[in-house]
């Protein structure tokens, strides 16, 4: 299919180009966290599903504290947390956020390191959000058009609202894209996501 090639080869040069970027942009997020005190890894892993229920590590910049897991365990237990979370899969002002973490997330630089997982083939640039196992089963979703496509490092639901639409909006923006998936709609969610980051759009 001449979509499928088209996308994968853009892929492949965004990656590399990427990859480059990568580099200094590491370094600096590292010395800005160690002039924080904070000397713990700055990359974080987490196990999400791509391609056809297929399971992968992506690859972030940290922006949470390094213990961020055992904190939303115990934010949970409190009422108004527990259903911010249960509604959108995030929190409002999520307390376990580093102030290097703050900036790194309004001009989507904690995204950078997935240039590896589209290098390799885990993701595409434009794609749904990836999500962690269990996470669609449990806002029972659609897994057959979901994971129709590979994950993307942006995508229709990111640039139409992210954390300002709750999680069934959330579902359907991306079966859009999944069922109507075109090399125009892709620049478009492209051209969308410059426009999203500069003007902080629904980032949180």
């Amino acid at each position: 299919m001449l979509y499928r090639f088209i996308k994968r080869l853009f892929d492949v040069i965004c990656g590399l180009i990427g990859l480059v970027v990568l580099i200094p942009v590491t370094l600096i997020v590292k010395i800005a966290y160690m002039c924080t005190g904070d000397f713990h890894r700055i990359f974080y892993t987490q196990e999400r599903v791509g391609y056809k229920g297929k399971h992968f590590k992506i690859l972030k910049f940290r922006s949470m504290a390094w213990d961020a897991e055992e904190q939303l365990e115990e934010l949970l237990k409190k009422k108004k947390y527990r259903e911010q979370w249960e509604a959108y899969q995030k929190l409002d002002h999520d307390p376990r956020i580093t102030r290097v973490g703050k900036i790194i997330r309004r001009g989507s630089i904690d995204e950078f390191p997935q240039f590896l997982n589209v290098l390799i083939g885990q993701m595409s640039l434009v794609g749904p959000r990836p999500l962690v196992p269990g996470e669609l089963e449990e806002h029972k979703g659609d897994a057959k058009i979901y994971e129709s496509v590979k994950p993307g490092i942006t995508g229709y639901w990111a640039v139409r609202g992210r954390s300002n639409n709750d999680y069934e909006d959330r579902l359907k923006m991306e079966y859009y894209y999944a069922k109507n998936r075109k090399l125009s709609l892709d620049l478009k969610i492209i051209i969308w996501t410059f426009k999203a980051v500069i003007k902080k759009d629904g980032a949180k």
